[in-house]
């Protein structure tokens, strides 16, 4: 505030010349804040107008071309012979794009300054890209034509039509195709092709107007409007899954493009600002949420429209204060979402699902409620489910009562407080366990699904351990459908895990486990049963594989595993995280709390109870079957199960896969292995778009593989500057592989704002981390951008290298003198500031070349070459030193010291003859006999 009120005091002449030495010395951010403020104490025009012309120079330094444009717009309207302002102006435009403004402008600077040479290149310039851009349109123009006549010709074959709306997918991926498509009404013709009956031109129409609305905010809503949602959402609602999925995914660049658009990357690529697009992002939900109750939506489509909802709805971070429009949602669609929810499938009535829509659900219900602020919220939220499901349970027939424990299932899996509070109804638990014993199948499986789900709720658990277990033996033996069966095992095996990984909880008798586990694996492999009961048998391994027994008897069982990781690549996304818990399971991934020996001591004395870790689970028994898991095709399964593009793809679910990932990787053997399979590729999205473990996990273990393999390959393509990111040693150890690839990927680690971490980390008291974050620098300094931070006066940085390359540890001397060498050799001038660093400057070079370590008198030689190349006064006061006759020896070379080291030394010994501070070796030898 005390600033503040000081800067405010300033008049704006002071402003204005404290903002132009920031420019000078290059803090555009500074100079830009100081016009500003001149800006808003001015009430002179003429002096406005300065200060707009100004900073609209920071701002084009800045890279933000609208704001300069819109500066330098205004410093006209108060004098339009201000020469600098225009060329400003010009400038502006032409990074816009908007070419023919510019070319005004500059032809206007020029005709005011002719012989300004400034002026004529930007003049020359402009036109040679008109030109460009022109023959480009007619080119392009008269590709679109030719497109458009073969689409419209009904006489023309049909791979010749398809053949054409190929190349109008490529067209619109470019700029000038996408623009020459839009203005020469292509939408009508789009809006046509959508109607074929062909898939091909369908698919081909979608990808086209992907590119016209990528990154384009006008276009797309203009698209929206004229093509309508309900077209878009009746083509994702048709049968076919490809079409639907395209569908999708065109929405998804929709809601990107009018929620992004304003952003300083995309917006060059409109001519205008445009008006906020919340219309027509309501207009796009509202139809969403249509799709969900709709009959004649396919399960497929409303999958997808489920799935931009999630994507779409909730906040991308809780920072964000704005929630409008989870309750918009809530309010709008909440009865239509659970519409879904309570669909039983083989009942006649409700809209078509697929085996992946309840799961979906639950997760759309969880995304919502867990973006709600407040009690209030949480209570309306709650209030809205019980009325639905109260609604249902209180009708007479029994279709609605199978309906609302349907949704009392979704929710317990998705938002479980509120699944508790509806599963506390009255009369709703009898219902379950009542409808449990039915000799209707559909009726028992949607009871038993629901007393399933309710038995993982602290509330409800020791209700029906003590109710349900006898019920669910009685299924699991009487029952002639497999159906029930798997599902009733599946129950059993759930309340049979509630010790966890603790050996001394057993639930069930000694052998039960293993029986469980058994029929689980049976059924798992019986390809006779329906995908929807072969993944409730892994939901079963998932709990049973606590135990040691069960997780050893799975690994050997080959098949078993295969079949598993079948259906974690099958199109029945639900079962994604029963793999993935099964997985963490198996590779004993998850986190275990060693207890202190002390508390366990005192625990016994107490008789409490004390955790105890199964033999089975010792580290030679995890590491055999990591080696089977590799062997069965573990990495592939994992690799498939990120690429899936569906709510079930939940956060946790991602976690499971990174910490499995992580124990795969830790055997050195085994990298190779993991990124043969793709699985370095599939980590980079893990690392990202994860829980806050999650995120960590997966940076651990792709730092695992950057260490011991190339990343060239590890990391194909572009995926290479995708891994940068430093949280720990093993972290940096990768990162300073990264650096010493290329200066592009150096370029992209600094622009990622690394160095300030990596500079951190070279302060821990850790040696490791010190070393590593160390010889990352080392790689780092190749870079004109790290170079110009030692240049820089008034920081530390060049002492904390001399006085590391002084240490004891051999690792950090080493990659401190490294980058000292490098650095001086860089930038000679920083030579001259070593001896004001410490006063043990010295002897911590001769330290170095003194040193038993060849590489470390490597490095001494060649700082000391640096520093003698660079100014002859520091030359004087090394050959002053013991220096000389250190580098004296070192020259003559000999057992024990290498050649480029003796070669370096006698370059110095050189130079110091050159510059007449000692005479040559034979000139010393023939002037012993007359030396006193």
């Amino acid at each position: 505030l005390v600033a503040n009120f000081f800067s405010l005091t300033q008049d704006p002449a002071s402003l204005k010349e404290e903002g132009n030495t920031l420019f000078k010395s290059g803090d555009m951010q500074g100079a830009a804040c100081c016009y500003t403020k001149a800006l808003k104490l001015s009430d002179s025009q003429a002096e406005s107008a300065v200060l707009y012309r100004n900073r609209s120079a920071c701002y084009l330094k800045l890279e933000e071309y609208s704001k300069a444009e819109a500066d330098s717009s205004k410093a006209l309207d108060t004098d339009p012979g201000d020469v600098k302002a225009r060329f400003r102006r010009a400038q502006a435009f032409q990074k816009l794009g908007r070419l023919d403004q510019a070319f005004l402008d500059a032809q206007r600077c020029a005709q005011l300054e002719p012989k300004n040479k400034a002026f004529q290149d930007l003049l020359r310039q402009l036109g040679a890209q008109i030109h460009q851009k022109s023959a480009q349109l007619n080119s392009t123009d008269a590709r679109v034509q030719q497109m458009f006549s073969l689409l419209l010709d009904a006489s023309a074959k049909d791979s010749d039509r398809q053949k054409a709306a190929q190349n109008l997918v490529v067209l619109s991926r470019e700029e000038a195709g996408a623009e020459q498509i839009f203005r020469n009404d292509g939408m009508k013709l789009i809006q046509k092709l959508l109607l074929s009956k062909q898939e091909e031109v369908v698919l081909s129409a979608l990808r086209t107007l992907v590119g016209l609305c990528t990154g384009h905010q006008s276009r797309t809503m203009a698209i929206v409007n004229e093509l309508g949602m309900e077209q878009l959402c009746a083509v994702m609602g048709s049968g076919a899954s490809t079409v639907s999925l395209a569908a999708c995914h065109l929405l998804q660049v929709m809601f990107e493009a009018l929620t992004e658009g304003m952003k300083k990357e995309i917006r060059g690529k409109d001519e205008a600002i445009l008006p906020e697009p919340s219309k027509e992002l309501r207009s796009m939900l509202r139809h969403l949420l249509g799709m969900m109750p709709a009959s004649n939506v396919s399960g497929p489509g409303r999958d997808s429209a489920i799935n931009l909802l999630v994507k779409q709805v909730p906040r991308k971070s809780l920072k964000n204060p704005d929630n409008s429009l989870t309750l918009w949602v809530i309010d709008q669609g909440l009865k239509k979402i659970l519409d879904v929810a309570g669909t039983v499938p083989e009942l006649s009535e409700g809209p078509p699902l697929t085996d992946n829509s309840h799961m979906s659900c639950s997760v759309l219900l969880s995304k919502l409620y867990d973006d709600l602020k407040s009690d209030k919220e949480r209570e309306n939220f709650n209030k809205l489910c019980e009325e639905y499901v109260q609604q249902h349970f209180s009708q007479a027939g029994l279709d609605a009562k199978l309906r609302a424990i349907q949704t009392v299932s979704v929710l317990l899996q998705g938002p479980s407080d509120v699944g508790n509070r509806t599963l506390e109804m009255s009369g709703m638990m009898d219902a379950v366990i009542s409808l449990c014993a039915s000799e209707d199948v559909t009726h028992q499986q949607v009871a038993v699904e629901a007393l399933i789900h309710a038995a993982g709720k602290a509330k409800r658990a020791s209700f029906i351990t003590a109710n349900g277990v006898a019920l669910l033996k009685d299924l699991y033996k009487k029952s002639e459908n497999d159906r029930i069966r798997v599902r009733a095992l599946v129950g059993l095996c759930k309340l049979g895990s509630a010790g966890g990984t603790d050996f001394s909880m057993k639930q069930f008798a000694e052998g039960s486990t293993l029986k469980l586990a058994k029929q689980c694996r049976k059924w798992l492999c019986n390809e006779s049963l329906p995908p929807t009961s072969r993944r409730w048998s892994v939901e079963g391994l998932a709990y049973l594989t606590f135990d040691a027994d069960v997780k050893e008897d799975l690994v050997e069982d080959k098949s078993a595993l295969l079949a598993m990781f079948e259906l974690a690549k099958s199109e029945d996304k639900t079962v994604l995280f029963a793999v993935g818990s099964t997985l963490v399971n198996c590779t004993n991934s998850y986190d275990v709390e060693k207890p202190d020996p002390q508390m366990v001591e005192l625990a016994k004395y107490a008789k409490q109870h004390v955790p105890e870790e199964h033999p089975k689970d010792a580290p030679s028994y995890v590491e055999k079957r990591l080696v089977k898991l590799l062997e069965a095709g573990v990495v592939s399964a994992l690799v498939c199960m990120v690429k899936q593009e569906s709510p079930a793809l939940t956060e946790a679910c991602r976690e499971c896969i990174a910490r499995v990932f992580l124990a795969l990787v830790e055997r050195q053997e085994d990298r190779g292995t993991v990124v043969a399979q793709g699985g370095g590729k599939a980590l980079i999205p893990l690392a990202s778009d994860n829980t806050d473990v999650g995120k960590i996990k997966a940076a651990q273990a792709l730092a695992k593989i950057t260490i011991t393999s190339n990343p060239e390959i590890a990391f194909p393509g572009e995926r290479i500057y995708e891994v940068v990111r430093p949280l720990n040693f093993e972290a940096l150890m990768a990162l300073t592989n990264l650096a010493g690839i290329s200066d592009r990927l150096r370029q992209k680690i600094i622009k990622e704002k690394a160095v300030p971490k990596i500079e951190g980390y070279m302060f821990e008291e850790h040696d490791l981390v010190r070393a590593s974050a160390t010889e990352c620098m080392c790689n780092l300094v190749l870079s004109t951008e790290v170079q110009k931070l030692y240049l820089a006066t008034g920081n530390d940085r060049l002492k904390l290298l001399v006085l590391y390359s002084g240490e004891e540890d051999e690792r950090l001397r080493k990659a401190a003198a490294g980058t000292l060498a490098m650095l001086t050799a860089e930038q000679p001038e920083l030579c001259a500031r070593i001896p004001g660093t410490t006063t043990h400057w010295l002897e911590i070079i001769q330290a170095l070349l003194l040193s038993e370590i060849s590489d470390l008198r490597h490095r001494g030689v060649v700082i000391i070459q640096n520093m003698m190349l660079a100014e002859k006064s520091l030359a004087e006061t090394l050959m002053e030193s013991e220096a000389l006759e250190i580098l004296s020896v070192l020259a003559k070379g000999g057992e024990g010291t290498p050649e480029p080291v003796s070669k370096v030394a006698q370059n110095c010994l050189d130079k110091a003859v050159e510059y007449g501070i000692i005479r040559s070796r034979e000139g010393r030898e023939k002037g012993k006999g007359t030396e006193p």
